[in-house]
């Protein structure tokens, strides 16, 4: 087992841009402010999505490395922490590695909301490590290089003899040494060097960078509870607030009696929130909040209100009957959104036409910390404390709210209990700045219990896929015909589009890397009733699902391995301009294809490497099976295969998964194998519980009796990670959501393999039964 190194002295800290400079400036001591260059230079190996990004992530953000006169290094962490240790481990951790700092003298301090400072702050997309690594390796480089020449103008001698080594800069030809404190301030007086005078390190001599021996930053504080989450804080006195939020999204109060609720001791003020008509972004959903002076009091007054209320047009949604409005939709012609050849002609040309459909509900983030958050106006300044995904955006957003300018107000990033994109949205956020205001100022947090989070959040989109294989008569596929419907998340921002946006069918669908002649993707009508947004994968998680359920279908059916099908589908090694085939502009997760391009070679690799590690094709008792599916997503290309047992009344256990990744350069591999050994328990409690249903425009779910998750009992006994050794040269990708999409497919494909039951619905539930 590889020894993990400890982070006794590193601490966390939330502090402005201007207490980070006053506090070093006391003591003398090296303020690198980093203005990292454009699309140029030591640190543009190649180029990524980052300067695309709202404000900016490469050209604008000063990231600031300070060294005090006791050597402590404090880097800025200027992302949201969530638990995959990107933003507080991976990437301070690379700015270490360049630094050549001693890892156990590093403190790393949580930067505020600020994206004009900090550049873009949106921590999701599985983007912090792929683009950032390359400006935090030329941040780090950077201070090692000014403190070589600080030593080198002490000593009086030729930069060329002194070297930085763990902390030190020595004096090669005499073995002197300095001690990074000792050079701060000299250092602190030089310009920052120029591109071409820094030097990057040779993987050869990283200690930190892709050998997984760094543990994250604040586990020691998260395991004895020391860490601060959204629901942690506490201001002096400071109010508690639940609201009272409308069942159906658009309803509204129609009659209010609080004369109850303000009877209930502890109660101080009954407050409405008006709804904002759509498309609302991220806006609250309105209702009726109770303010108390504890949280006890304010779910009591809650309790105690009498509320009618204004359902508005979507009342109408009901899950059953909403499921047929999207098979509907999928049994005609769409909007086209890829095509390659004539897929008519060949369809009516071909020896036979298999075709299957698949349904997925709605799914609740269900993150373990529920929203929280706490808002205060004092002296004319504004303070909010939140775990948010996108700190400068919920920053921007909920000043807008308060009516402020966004440098009047100062946003505290907590550690998140969880996101999985529902912390991307700031509703909560805002309903604390909101209520603090009808307080004059004063303290408020808002508490959201595990009801109003699995009743009122943004949910994860409900889709129906239909498949139309032609073959040839040698079996060949040579047509593919695949509609999809599916609400769109877009309708929180523009008027409902009821077809998928540029992002949605990016996300492993209209880049499908088949090796069939005849390829047409359509979008059916979808129209929004509920808050869509994105979730973890995203709408990866329903397209994997459909896509490697049927093509292991196709193999069954044709009497074929269906591992040795898939890699048949897939084709020989080879990149796809998927450009040229798409009907709106091909979104590649942001990122320029000639960097990030589909390359078949990397997906048959993942696929056969699970296979192989999971001794495909041995031999396995009466019901038990292996499944096997393999997806891109968020640039990286991963395979999973699952070993299940179904007993004789249908209970699904599962001995071993083996799950392959290629995430091209691999920062920090337990991490790596963290993410995914995680993404395999989620991806089981979606496929095997994950459904959100409305009736009369309402969520029929509460809390985990009815919205369930995998206990610790049904986790897979055994999850082994595989990942693709690549050198730096090769772009890192993403890591954080890869992992959830192939699951499904692969356990469904290991059911039919057990028990020759085919799952074209999700969930599973009792359909083994």
């Amino acid at each position: 087992m590889t020894e993990l190194k400890p982070h006794s002295k590193i601490t966390i800290a939330n502090v402005s841009r201007r207490g980070l400079l006053k506090g070093v400036a006391a003591t003398g001591s090296l303020v690198l402010a980093a203005q990292l260059p454009g699309a140029k230079g030591a640190f543009a190996a190649y180029p990524t999505g980052a300067q695309s990004m709202p404000n900016g992530v490469v050209t604008n953000p000063k990231v600031f490395v300070s060294i005090g006169g006791d050597g402590i290094v404090s880097i800025v962490a200027a992302r949201a922490e969530m638990g995959t240790g990107a933003a507080r481990t991976a990437l301070p951790m690379i700015v270490a590695e360049e630094l050549d700092a001693d890892w156990a003298r590093v403190r790393v301090v949580q930067s505020p909301g600020d994206e004009k400072t900090y550049g873009n702050q949106d921590t999701d997309g599985s983007r912090s490590v792929r683009h950032f690594i390359q400006p935090m390796r030329q941040c780090g480089a950077a201070a090692r290089k000014m403190l070589e020449q600080a030593a080198a103008k002490k000593w009086g001698v030729p930069e060329g003899e002194v070297e930085a080594q763990l902390h030190e800069v020595v004096h090669k030809p005499t073995g002197r040494k300095l001690g990074y404190g000792e050079l701060a301030a000299d250092a602190a007086a030089l310009p920052v060097p120029a591109d071409d005078q820094i030097k990057l390190k040779d993987a050869s001599a990283f200690r930190y960078i892709g050998k997984g021996t760094v543990r994250i930053t604040d586990i020691v504080d998260i395991t004895i509870g020391k860490a601060t989450y959204g629901q942690d804080v506490v201001l002096p006195g400071m109010k508690f607030a639940v609201i009272a939020r409308p069942p159906v999204v658009g309803g509204k109060v129609a009659s209010l009696d609080a004369t109850a609720a303000m009877k209930v001791p502890g109660v101080e003020k009954i407050v409405r929130l008006e709804p904002k008509p759509a498309p609302a972004k991220f806006a609250p959903l309105g209702g009726v909040a109770v303010i108390a002076k504890n949280t006890w009091a304010a779910l009591k007054g809650r309790e105690a209100l009498k509320i009618t209320w204004d359902d508005g047009p979507n009342k109408v949604y009901d899950s059953k009957a909403y499921k047929a409005e999207l098979e509907a939709s999928i049994r005609k012609p769409g909007k086209v959104e890829r095509n390659e050849g004539d897929v008519d002609q060949a369809l009516a040309a071909a020896a036979k036409v298999i075709t299957a459909e698949y349904y997925a509900p709605h799914i609740a983030h269900a993150t373990m910390e529920p929203p929280a958050a706490t808002a205060r106006m004092q002296g004319g300044k504004w303070e909010v404390w939140a775990p948010v995904q996108s700190p400068g955006g919920a920053r921007d957003d909920v000043a807008a709210a308060v009516g402020v300018k966004p440098e009047e107000l100062t946003l505290h990033t907590t550690l998140l209990g969880g996101g999985f994109g529902r912390k991307s949205k700031c509703d909560f956020a805002i309903e604390a700045a909101l209520l603090s205001k009808e307080m004059g100022g004063a303290p408020v947090k808002v508490v959201w219990t595990r009801e109003d989070d699995i009743q009122h959040g943004f949910y994860h989109t409900v889709t129906a896929e239909r498949f139309e294989a032609g073959l040839d008569a040698a079996n060949k596929v040579i047509a593919w015909r695949h509609r999809s419907a599916a609400p769109s998340f877009m309708a929180n921002f523009v008027p409902d589009p009821k077809h998928p946006g540029d992002i949605e069918l990016g996300m492993g669908w209209v880049d499908s890397p088949f090796n069939v002649p005849n390829i047409r993707m359509e979008s059916g009508e979808a129209q929004s009733h509920v808050r869509v947004g994105w979730f973890r994968s995203v709408n990866n998680v329903a397209h994997a699902w459909s896509i490697q359920s049927f093509i292991a279908e196709l193999a069954a059916q044709l009497g074929r391995d269906p591992k040795d099908f898939l890699l048949e589908m897939i084709g020989p090694p080879r990149i796809i301009d998927v450009a040229k085939s798409v009907t709106t502009p091909w979104w590649d997760y942001g990122e320029p294809a000639q960097t990030f391009p589909v390359d078949t070679g990397r997906l048959r690799r993942v696929a056969e490497l699970a296979a192989e590690k999971a001794e495909w094709g041995k031999q396995l008792p009466k019901g038990q099976g292996l499944g096997i599916a393999a997806h891109r997503s968020f640039v990286s290309y991963i395979a999973t295969v699952v070993h299940v047992e179904v007993s004789d009344k249908g209970a699904i256990s599962i001995p071993r998964v083996d799950t392959a990744i290629d995430c091209g350069f691999c920062v920090h591999p337990e991490r790596v194998r963290s993410q995914l050994e995680g993404a395999a328990v989620m991806g089981l409690t979606l496929a095997k519980y994950g459904e959100i249903s409305f009736k009369n425009g309402a969520v029929e779910q509460s809390n985990f009796n009815d919205y369930q998750l995998v206990r610790i009992d049904e986790a897979p006994k055994e999850t082994r990670v595989y990942i693709v050794d690549n050198g730096i040269e090769v772009p890192a990708s993403g890591v954080g959501e890869p992992g959830v999409p192939p699951f499904a497919p692969a356990l469904c494909n290991a059911i039919f393999a057990a028990t020759g039951k085919r799952i074209r619905r999700l969930p599973i539930g009792d359909q083994l039964a």
